[in-house]
């Protein structure tokens, strides 16, 4: 590993930038405030827009790998270690330098660290961790820190990480554990789930010290996420949805992120030779949202016999059309959860239909006034002013009736509609 002592710090950035890519779990949810004593960097603004918080903020994160050398030989990654991928690896000081040196000149406000295995886990984390660590202590750093743990490292090694990070994620990898065991045999999920738990548990512990009184230093205040890899096997939907509702309820996770499977060289022959269509991918986080945020479960969202999420509709539209016998609703006096199942109804919408259905009942007009999709919706609610009567409800073609063509789109095509409420 001597080669990449010699290689330019502009080389080492274009090859462990460019290995970062296949990492989607990168978004800064969740981290609202600047540390306190910062004198560098926040978390807050506008910048170079990479990823989404909560709010809707853009936020700019220098999204690097600390080396792509690799003991592990996973047959997704590009960066295996049979992988004849080009290779490099930075410093810790090349990391922390490269990171102020951006945050300076306007280009990032945070960081998303990551990393191949070197040597072993515990090396690897204590190394990852150190970035965040001296960013933190030596050059005040507030902005956002996101690193990506190690399962297998020791708890010290991940409370530590936590002391310095804004989240940290455990990658999950594939669906299931008969996935990894068919193209990441070294990776275990068990060790990747007790990682997860050694975080939702320091999480709780601060927050229950919190509860009674007292001051605990910061640990991964954005909490953690992870990343599943789709289209690599053939596994369906709705295992991959199951495998996310687990984590979600077992684990508390931010996010579970879903990245379609990318072809690379010399791959095995038990990859497929393409990548899933991107609309798959957009489907999954349709589907989360509404696993997260709209009271569904994993059985009622994927309808088809195959087991699959359908391309051509989003799964809140596919589930009400199977379930006709629900609508119409009426939008003034349904309860909430009702309103949540309508589609073209987001869950910001249904928020301001109960309030202002206390003063006045709605017409169509004030639907249309608080964006809802109503060429979506119209088909499924009663309104003061409106009543279907049916007649809608029983037409055989209602799903091209009310929806555009299918068209290739990404997660923050899926937030945007969220925060417009038209999901």
């Amino acid at each position: 590993m001597g080669s990449e002592r010699h290689q330019s710090l502009d080389s080492k950035l274009a090859i462990l930038a460019d290995a970062a890519k296949y990492d989607a779990s990168c978004a800064s949810s969740g981290s609202k405030s600047t540390r306190k004593g910062s004198q560098i960097g926040s978390t807050e603004g506008m910048g170079i827009c990479h990823s989404y918080t909560p709010d809707g903020r853009c936020i700019s994160l220098l999204k690097i790998l600390l080396t792509n050398y690799c003991i592990y030989d996973c047959q997704y990654c590009v960066n295996r270690v049979t992988s004849e991928t080009p290779r490099a690896r930075f410093t810790v000081d090349e990391i922390v330098d490269l990171t102020l040196d951006f945050y300076k000149r306007n280009y990032i406000e945070g960081l998303f660290l990551s990393s191949g295995i070197i040597q072993n886990s515990d090396y690897t984390m204590e190394q990852l961790t150190l970035v965040a660590k001296k960013l933190r202590k030596e050059h005040r750093f507030g902005g956002y820190i996101h690193l990506k743990t190690i399962p297998g490292a020791a708890e010290e090694l991940m409370s530590e990480a936590g002391r310095w990070a804004d989240r940290l994620s455990v990658n999950i990898e594939l669906p299931t554990e008969i996935d990894l065991k068919q193209l990441a045999p070294e990776k275990k999920k068990p060790e990747i789930v007790e990682a997860m738990t050694g975080i939702k548990e320091k999480i709780d512990e601060r927050k229950s010290d919190q509860k009674k009184g007292m001051k605990p230093p910061k640990f991964a205040p954005a909490g953690q996420s992870t990343q599943m890899i789709v289209g690599a096997t053939a596994t369906p939907d709705n295992e991959i949805l199951k495998t996310a509702s687990e984590l979600y309820t077992g684990q508390r996770l931010r996010r579970v992120y879903y990245s379609a499977y990318s072809p690379i060289p010399h791959a095995d022959s038990l990859l497929p030779g393409k990548s899933p269509p991107l609309i798959r991918e957009h489907r999954l986080y349709q589907a989360d949202w509404l696993l997260r945020f709209y009271g569904f479960e994993v059985n009622e969202i994927v309808v088809r016999e195959d087991l699959n999420l359908d391309l051509e509709i989003d799964p809140k539209l596919a589930w009400a059309l199977q379930q006709r016998d629900y609508f119409p609703v009426d939008v003034n006096t349904a309860s909430r959860e009702q309103l949540l199942r309508v589609p073209g109804i987001g869950a910001r919408s249904v928020k301001r239909i109960l309030s202002i259905r206390r003063h006045k009942r709605l017409r169509t007009d004030d639907l249309k006034k608080l964006r809802v999709a109503w060429k979506r919706t119209k088909s499924f609610v009663i309104t003061e002013d409106y009543n279907p009567a049916l007649a809608d409800l029983d037409r055989g073609d209602l799903q091209r009736l009310i929806t555009p063509p299918a068209k290739q789109l990404t997660f923050f095509d899926t937030f945007d509609a969220a925060l417009r409420g038209e999901l």
